[in-house]
């Protein structure tokens, strides 16, 4: 690793390939599809790349790789990420809101009105403002009203005192979400981490809800 002269700490493409994990062949084609910025250049032929470019090989490969997310909605994702005419909570809603999530809601079936009731009750009972005047532009809200539309056509419970304790769950979660990227640098470093960090951690949450269900089922029932 090098120093550039403004003092960026750099290196070169086999040490950003071994630093990463990242086969220099894929960083390449990153590179030709303008999901990683272009190096520094330092002659006709090799250009250097610093911190940056580690980390956002790194979200790259969070959205490709975890997220399964096509190389097209990626770019989208990571153009958000890179707006910096934005303040960071619009960048990162402007990140999060281009990943992938349910289908559609089919509008005028009765099953989807009863779930945007539900919905829209749900987030008054929490009350989330922001989310309330958002609403059906927001895909996590349509993912919201997909799934509980869904519940209601095969007649399971989901009434807004059956939905609030998971809305409330939600509500802790964001606290720790925001808490963990808020201990990296203000800017583009934060709305990396913070989109990153949405897309890795939903794994984990699904693993760990299971493992819970699991426990007590266990303590009740085993």
């Amino acid at each position: 690793m090098t120093l550039s002269k403004k003092g960026r700490k750099c290196m070169r493409l086999a040490e950003l390939s071994e630093r990463s994990g990242v086969p220099i062949p894929t960083i390449k084609y990153y590179l030709r599809e303008r999901l990683l910025p272009p190096g520094h250049r330092i002659s006709a032929r090799q250009a250097e790349y610093d911190e940056g470019h580690l980390r956002r090989l790194r979200l790259v490969r969070a959205l490709i790789q975890v997220g399964r997310m096509p190389v097209a909605t990626a770019r989208e994702v990571l153009a958000a990420v890179a707006d910096d005419d934005l303040d960071p909570h619009r960048r990162f809603g402007a990140a999060v809101w281009a990943i992938p999530d349910a289908p559609e809601p089919d509008e005028g079936d009765p099953a989807v009105d009863a779930a945007c009731r539900a919905a829209d009750a749900l987030l008054e009972q929490l009350g989330w403002t922001f989310g309330r005047e958002v609403g059906a532009q927001s895909p996590a809200y349509r993912m919201v009203v997909s799934g509980i539309a869904t519940m209601v056509r095969l007649g399971y419970p989901c009434d807004v005192g059956q939905l609030l304790p998971y809305g409330r769950s939600a509500a802790e979660l964001a606290v720790a979400d925001l808490d963990l990227v808020e201990g990296y640098e203000p800017g583009e470093e934060q709305v990396e981490a913070a989109v990153a960090l949405t897309v890795l951690y939903e794994p984990v949450l699904l693993g760990l809800r299971r493992l819970a269900q699991a426990e007590e089922s266990n303590r009740r029932f085993g």
